[in-house]
């Protein structure tokens, strides 16, 4: 089983080598970068890349690592027996799988993708060390234990929010995904829109990385923000020369597709305040 890059992803080469080396040591792959540089697209197409189904668990501020094994509904239990209902003979009928017991119970080999790990709280990671690496668990209300039938591709993606405990990390691969280069992420956006004019892609690309470069800017624009800003650009249609910024124009076109927060907008219109000043 080897990953490579789908007609749907550009995947560098040294994004490949880890997945590839993840899967080959049956370790998790642990992926950080920027938001929008593609993680949680990464476990889809290393999915479709090795032909496998993706069981797919968000990890959320309130989650806890219990509820990816299972949930145990007492309540539920406790108003049926007072109804007076047969199923409480059965305590299974009151356990809710969870996205882990999904995936070690699949007859055939699927990607675990466990999203923003670092949304959660910082003890996590650590609730998950021996499930993840013995690839089983018990379940205490029934008495059984719960194996893998077949070792998950697991990839678990992080936005750096917060620190990862050591003994969680040791027991990963590490990968960062750098930031495109300009050929690189030409590449991307011909996957996204094949055909589109050298010239245009030139100019928008040379405009994206000089305001990505631009000191002072809070939140940098993503490989994502730039698809929608080059899908806005062709909607317009819009040539080069409407995306020049010069004098009291630094502001880019269709702007809100890159600048995410009313400080970055004041940034460069702070810029064609000075620009304008200088140009007296």
């Amino acid at each position: 089983m080897r990953f490579q890059s789908t007609k749907d992803y550009v995947a560098p080469p040294d994004l490949t080598l880890a997945v590839n080396a993840a899967v080959a040591l049956e370790r998790p792959l642990l992926v950080k970068g920027e938001p929008g540089t593609g993680k949680t697209e990464l476990a889809k197409q290393v999915a479709t890349s090795l032909g496998l189904r993706m069981v797919e668990w968000n990890i959320k501020s309130t989650t806890k690592a219990q509820q990816g094994l299972y949930e145990y509904d007492a309540v539920s239990r406790l108003r049926d027996s007072q109804l007076g209902d047969a199923r409480v003979n059965d305590v299974k009928n009151y356990i809710r799988k969870g996205k882990l017991w999904d995936a070690f119970e699949a007859d055939e080999k699927v990607v675990l993708l466990i999203d923003e790990i670092d949304k959660a709280d910082i003890e996590f990671p650590n609730d998950l060390l021996q499930e993840l690496d013995k690839m089983e668990f018990h379940v205490y209300e029934t008495g059984e234990t719960i194996r893998a039938r077949q070792r998950p591709v697991v990839i678990i993606t992080s936005n750096n929010e917060k620190e990862l405990p050591d003994a969680f990390l040791r027991r990963c691969f590490f990968h960062y995904i750098k930031f495109p280069e300009a050929a690189v992420m030409r590449d991307i956006v011909e996957v996204h829109f094949p055909g589109i004019k050298p010239a245009l892609l030139s100019a928008a690309l040379s405009e994206f990385y000089d305001i990505r470069e631009t000191p002072g800017l809070k939140k940098k624009p993503s490989t994502s923000e730039v698809l929608d800003w080059l899908k806005l650009l062709l909607a317009e249609d819009l040539n080069p020369e409407d995306l020049k910024r010069e004098g009291a124009n630094l502001l880019p076109k269709l702007h809100g597709a890159l600048l995410k927060n009313e400080q970055d907008v004041h940034l460069f219109e702070r810029l064609a305040f000075m620009a304008r000043r200088q140009g007296r």
